[in-house]
């Protein structure tokens, strides 16, 4: 039995399991993928409070991880498929077994949105990736697309662009929703292509992803564009399906109070699985704190 299982190892995760781990709360963090999360895979990252010149997602993600475990707290990575309520406790089943905890918390975050064309599911980890800093150094030399207009779309362009041989940005608009600064350099760079007013239709090959035909919006013509690797980022969604009915939920995200307590009895919620306007870092760090805090004052009471 633990005092509490935090479900997601990411910012708001860890931030959550020093502040249990300080109180001397036994403390499990289970984590389906990478501990960190998406911070983890983040190339550079240059606003978060401390770090000047900025640091490595990677890096500062393992910081937290050895602070987490510096107080106690415990990880394992399983993935949650279940979570209820038993006469023991709060009982949480994974992808390996079970285990009951007095109280928990959930930080599973979101994840990316998927563009439900043909060929995406098929040419998924043979061509098709939600993530550059991860999968980019298999295109080195390649021509690769990337889908999207925010920041993370113009970050993953600039990115890809010293590995592969070229790189088209496809968005469905004309306008960027990424910074001025990050947009300035994208347009500055020779060895990137936008395609405005277009969206993939359908990604084609043979044992690996090799082309994407793609659609005008107004006028519906289709494009054919060579391409050896698709890099999805349009978005994200929440990342925690075993939820669904069991605590109160808008679109997905988990409805909380300021204590981050969800409308189940001694469970709670941190980051940005939450309902929330920003998802930051920073702001899912204040948020696990502010959850760690809570649930050393539930578990007092």
């Amino acid at each position: 039995m633990y005092d509490v299982i935090i479900l997601g190892g990411g910012p708001a995760g860890l931030s959550a399991a020093i502040y249990t781990g300080r109180a001397w709360l036994k403390t499990l963090i289970l984590e389906s993928a990478v501990v960190g999360g998406n911070a983890a895979i983040a190339d550079q990252i240059d606003n978060y409070p401390g770090f000047p010149f900025g640091i490595l997602g990677g890096e500062l993600m393992e910081n937290f991880r050895k602070q987490a475990e510096r107080f106690g707290a415990e990880i394992r990575m399983e993935e949650v498929v279940h979570i209820a309520n038993s006469p023991e406790g709060k009982k949480v089943t994974t992808s390996e077994g079970e285990y009951l905890a007095r109280t928990l918390i959930i930080t599973t975050g979101a994840k990316r949105r998927e563009l439900d064309v043909a060929g995406e599911q098929e040419f998924l980890g043979r061509g098709v990736s939600y993530c550059a800093t991860c999968d980019g150094a298999f295109f080195r030399g390649y021509p690769v697309a990337v889908v999207g207009g925010g920041e993370s779309a113009v970050k993953e362009a600039l990115f890809l662009a010293d590995i592969a041989s070229k790189v088209y940005l496809i968005h469905r608009r004309e306008e960027f929703r990424a910074s001025p600064e990050s947009v300035d350099k994208l347009m500055k760079n020779e060895k990137i292509e936008c395609k405005f007013n277009r969206v993939v239709k359908r990604i084609e090959g043979d044992t690996v992803m090799r082309r994407l035909v793609l659609q005008d919006v107004h006028s519906d013509a289709e494009e054919v564009l060579e391409a050896e690797g698709l890099f999805v980022s349009i978005g994200l969604v929440a990342a925690a399906d075993f939820i669904q009915g069991f605590i109160n939920t808008e679109n997905g995200y988990i409805v909380t109070d300021e204590h981050m307590q969800t409308s189940a009895e001694g469970i709670f919620a941190a980051g940005d699985i939450r309902v929330k306007h920003t998802r930051q870092i920073a702001t899912a760090v204040g948020d696990g704190a502010q959850a760690g805090m809570a649930v050393t004052e539930y578990l007092k009471e």
